[in-house]
């Protein structure tokens, strides 16, 4: 980590041969105006918040006349913190949010978010970006955020585990997952763990298993809604997928936990997989040794790679625009990109900056990235705010036993019809 932000200082100096080119200094130069950008974030692990406050150092003193302040609150709190805020002085400058309808999107719809069209074109980020970053700007009409990380979901799975179960290979179909579940279950371990108190959790399995069951372009078509949830053959097939994993594989107690209580399951050793995105890398880090874990995606038959893409956004209610623009242009600058790649993932939204790769696991996701043939995102991101209420609302009613598979379409569809 030292070694990352110390170069941050030295990156600040040489972007100053070329600030000309920006208009950075001049802009610092010209107005005398003190001005203080509020930024909110999630909440942030120790080596991403040390990266954070080097790199806002670094612009500051590039800038004199202009302090950011960081605020962080965990997932729920600062979501409700900006559903206060919008349309009010409360507004905060700059926000991190997912991209997709279901996330950024409310925000967007709401009038949270500036469209940043203006800055795209003078600072040509359009070509500073890779397409998949870029693409969760320009979902909403115009451009409304800045692409901060791409994210990609696969399994983490215990060599241990897997040598104990007698499973020599990852799973590269669908069926070898299932038999390396049941081989795991003869030894007494739990083959997935999951946390059910955060919906979004194991939303990742059925998600997936929508992708597996019924392919790229009807599982695209249900989450658009342009699909009958009530007449696709396969959505029920996935629900009763869904409802066999649930009761056959996952962690004990699942529904009563939440996502980084399950975590630890696969620590101690006692589930052998979890469905985690690459950021898991600085996770197990933090709890225990990489060489313990392989990767391997969610065999789906698709080639698709479950993923999304995080964003900061500029709040419409800014009066720094400008200034926000200026500093989200310097953090996603190559020179400060370098330092964020294997701490915020394995790949940066910055496609001249090259990937992570000091470990194993590291170069793992970026082979993973590279055979991609696309993505397929996150549920709640590719459906509206109250569509992926009622989505989890099913999906733990299957789970539980409420609701019978064959009848969860039919529900959701119902849904989707009364909204209009």
């Amino acid at each position: 980590m030292k070694r990352k932000t110390s170069r941050i200082a030295a990156v600040v100096a040489g972007l100053s041969a070329v600030v000309g080119a920006t208009g950075w200094s001049a802009f610092a130069s010209a107005s005398g105006e003190q001005v203080e950008l509020t930024w909110w974030v999630l909440t942030l692990q120790d080596d991403e918040k040390a990266l954070f406050e080097e790199t806002i150092e670094g612009f500051e003193a590039e800038h004199p006349n202009i302090t950011i302040t960081l605020e962080e609150r965990a997932t729920d709190p600062h979501k409700d913190a900006l559903r206060r805020a919008v349309g009010t002085p409360a507004e905060p400058d700059m926000y991190f949010m997912w991209t997709g309808l279901g996330l950024g999107g409310e925000f967007v719809n709401a009038g949270a978010s500036a469209d940043l069209t203006e800055y795209y074109e003078q600072y040509g980020w359009e070509d500073r970006f890779s397409s998949p970053a870029l693409a969760g700007a320009t979902q909403y009409g115009g451009y409304h955020g800045v692409p901060l990380t791409i994210r990609g979901e696969a399994v983490f799975y215990r060599v241990d585990a897997f040598e104990q179960a007698g499973i020599t290979e990852e799973p590269s179909t669908y069926d070898e997952l299932v038999a390396a579940a049941e081989a795991l279950v003869a030894e007494g371990i739990a083959p997935f763990e999951f946390g059910g108190t955060v919906n979004w959790h194991v939303m990742r399995l059925l998600d997936s298993l929508f992708e597996t069951v019924c392919g790229a372009e009807t599982h695209d078509q249900l989450k658009a809604m342009e699909a009958d949830w009530s007449t696709e053959p396969c959505v029920t097939e996935t629900f009763t997928e869904f409802q066999m994993w649930t009761d056959e594989y996952l962690n004990e107690g699942f529904m009563g936990i939440d996502n980084l209580q399950s975590s630890q399951l696969i620590y101690t050793g006692r589930a052998a997989m979890a469905l985690e995105g690459d950021w898991f890398n600085s996770d197990i880090d933090d709890n225990d040794s990489k060489d313990a874990y392989g990767v391997f995606p969610f065999p789906t038959g698709t080639g698709r790679l479950y993923g999304f893409t995080e964003a900061t956004y500029v709040g419409e209610q800014s009066e720094h625009k400008d200034e926000a623009a200026m500093f989200l242009d310097f953090l996603t600058s190559a020179e400060i990109q370098e330092n964020f790649v294997g701490i915020f993932g394995s790949l940066s939204v910055n496609k001249d900056v090259a990937p992570a790769g000091d470990h194993p696991l590291d170069t793992d996701w970026v082979e993973i990235f590279d055979e991609a043939e696309g993505i397929y995102l996150n549920g709640d991101q590719s459906l509206p705010l109250d569509a992926t209420t009622e989505y989890w609302r099913i999906q733990n009613s299957v789970a539980l036993g409420d609701i019978d598979p064959a009848d969860a379409g039919a529900e959701m569809q119902r849904f989707i019809d009364a909204r209009g």
